[in-house]
């Protein structure tokens, strides 16, 4: 027996000076493994004690326990020890400048051509004194087609063509009749004069829409910004006027408009708006070979014209009194014109290389 107590007092000893020498962490745990390892010094001496007699293991378990505790005080003594230098060192090193701008590890990001766009068009509106109203993507027939002037056997359907709900998938409280992806944003225009009750009203409304359309210029998902006017002795003046606004705001104060006659169920009378092609000029003779306006130097931009008198009825607004026009256009179409996009698929392919020039 006290060949194995001085055994671990000198192991005690020895432990002591080794780990006041400890020069950094690598080194307390190797010390660590050397005195309390499942292959130790410590462990290796308290195998011996099977050789001893019952009555003398207490008093080696005793002092090879207190042996055992105070390497382990000595090892976390030592990694404040440690910790406290480290800390030291760092504060008295070389300064930190933090004044020095960090460092971007992530590039940035880039607003999609669509979303600019959109908030260009809603800006534009805004200063104009438009209110921004949002609606219901999954809608139903009433408002994205009766209430408009598309009754069930209109053939103005069959250009927007679309996806209709199954009804039974929405639950109770979904309302009666079709619901359908709406077609277009004007619906909105219905909701917003039911909910302003009387007019003015002045709205712009964004938002995505569907149709069943997918090639070089169609998407089966794309974006429309309507808009609408509502008042006393508002006339088709007001509208090229506010129309001919946006095109400069957004194209350049030399764009010139036109407006074609066209027809939308609607509005009465309505019409096309071309702006100046945007990628020819007559002066350098690019016009004649002019891929995207065909030579004629316009472009159509959007659909418009003064609101129709049974859709104002529908909304419970006296056509007799008030008058207004409306008008709408795909966001991809303008980016396209604004960004020199050659195709619509590009907007929807999430191509970083593609979105890193936006």
């Amino acid at each position: 027996m006290p060949d194995l107590v001085r055994e671990l007092e000198s192991l005690a000893e020895g432990a002591r000076r080794a780990i006041g020498a400890a020069a950094d962490e690598r080194a307390l745990e190797d010390l660590r493994v050397r005195y309390l390892g499942k292959k130790g010094e410590v462990s290796a001496v308290l195998r011996g004690m099977g050789q001893l007699a019952p009555e003398e293991r207490p008093r080696v378990g005793d002092v090879a326990n207190r042996v055992r505790d105070e390497v382990e005080a000595l090892l976390a003594t030592a990694r404040e020890r440690l910790a406290s230098e480290r800390l030291e060192r760092e504060l008295r090193g070389p300064p930190i400048d933090v004044t020095l701008p960090g460092r971007r590890l992530v590039p940035a990001g880039h607003r999609h051509p669509v979303t600019r766009a959109t908030e260009e068009i809603v800006g534009i509106f805004a200063r104009l004194g438009y209110e921004v109203a949002s609606g219901p993507e999954i809608e139903l027939d009433w408002y994205n087609f009766e209430a408009l002037n598309i009754p069930k056997d209109h053939p103005a359907r069959d250009m927007q063509d679309t996806f209709y709900v199954d009804e039974a998938t929405l639950g109770p409280g979904a309302g009666e009749g079709s619901i359908l992806l709406r077609t277009h944003t004007s619906p909105i225009q219905i909701r917003a004069m039911k909910r302003a009750g009387a007019p003015p009203v002045r709205v712009v409304a964004p938002g995505r829409v569907y149709r069943s359309d997918y090639d070089q210029t169609h998407s089966p998902m794309f974006h429309q910004v309507e808009g609408f006017c509502v008042g006393e002795r508002i006339t088709f003046a007001d509208l090229k006027g506010t129309l001919a606004a946006f095109a400069r705001a957004f194209f350049g104060a030399s764009t010139r408009t036109r407006f074609r006659p066209s027809y939308f169920p609607f509005v009465e009378p309505g019409a096309e708006m071309d702006i100046g092609c945007v990628f020819c000029r007559p002066s350098d003779g690019s016009r004649t070979s002019c891929r995207v306006c065909k030579g004629t130097g316009w472009l159509e931009i959007l659909g418009c014209g003064m609101v129709h008198p049974e859709v104002l009825e529908h909304c419970d607004i006296d056509p007799e009194r008030w008058t207004g026009f409306a008008f709408g256009m795909g966001v991809e179409r303008v980016a396209m014109l604004r960004y020199g996009i050659p195709d619509i698929r590009l907007l929807f392919e999430n191509d970083p290389r593609f979105l890193a020039q936006f």
